[in-house]
């Protein structure tokens, strides 16, 4: 099954059983975002979460097996986003994006953030004034190699 379909029928037997990411998270044993990415066709789960991940979901064989395969990754959304939570995103990079880049280089040299080796996490921050979201990217430094 490709992962698209998968995509589809995880997204169905969460809402079927009225599960959270983050329940389904703990019982895969791994962090929600990561979990959350890798069952909307993202990331590739090992053998041992993909039968975890099926077991809360309900899911057939088939789309747990799936769930073991790398993907082509970045091909889930257009860019850029219309999606107005996504396009949020888009737009905090597009204004704040060259200041990154610059405090990120004069603090560790000329090289970039992993997106391979890296975590990412969500959080609620409950405010009278308004709730606030809170993103934390917590990546590994990889400076540019000179040969």
């Amino acid at each position: 099954m490709d992962r698209t379909n998968s995509t589809l029928k995880v997204l169905e037997a969460k809402a079927e059983k009225q599960l959270s990411w983050a329940a389904i998270a703990e019982h895969v044993g791994a962090a929600e975002v990561w979990v959350t990415t890798a069952l909307l066709g993202q990331a590739t789960m090992s053998p041992e979460q993909a039968a975890k991940a099926g077991e809360i979901l309900g899911l057939d064989q088939e789309v747990a097996v799936s769930l073991t395969i790398p993907p082509f990754r970045g091909g889930a959304i257009q860019m850029p986003p219309t999606e107005p939570a996504l396009y949020r995103l888009y737009e905090i990079i597009m204004v704040y994006g060259p200041a990154f880049k610059e405090i990120l280089n004069e603090k560790f040299g000329d090289g970039i953030m992993s997106a391979i080796d890296y975590e990412m996490s969500i959080e609620k921050k409950e405010d009278p004034k308004g709730d606030r979201v809170i993103v934390t990217l917590n990546g590994k430094f990889l400076p540019y190699r000179k040969f």
